[in-house]
């Protein structure tokens, strides 16, 4: 069973069907936020649909970014035999 999930993952074979999966868990949780009740929102944007996967997500790539640009030009990433 094991093997078989990471064949699933570490095989370009199934790329294609990876990348389908992804867009069907995007879609499933765009939807799911659609159909929460909006009742006691307290703000604004919590009322529109699909927000907080839109905010997850670009705070997902924002958090990305910033941790790259601390390591290769914040210079907290090291060359590979640095402790050698």
């Amino acid at each position: 069973m094991i093997r078989s999930i990471v064949d699933f993952f570490g095989n370009e074979a199934y790329a294609t069907r990876r990348r389908r999966l992804l867009y069907l868990v995007l879609v499933l949780v765009v939807v799911t936020d659609v159909l929460v009740l909006r009742e006691h929102a307290e703000y604004l944007w919590e009322r529109v649909p699909g927000w907080s996967a839109v905010y997850g997500f670009l705070s997902c790539v924002l958090l990305i970014f910033v941790s790259k640009f601390l390591g290769h030009q914040g210079g907290l990433m090291r060359r590979e035999d640095y402790y050698d």
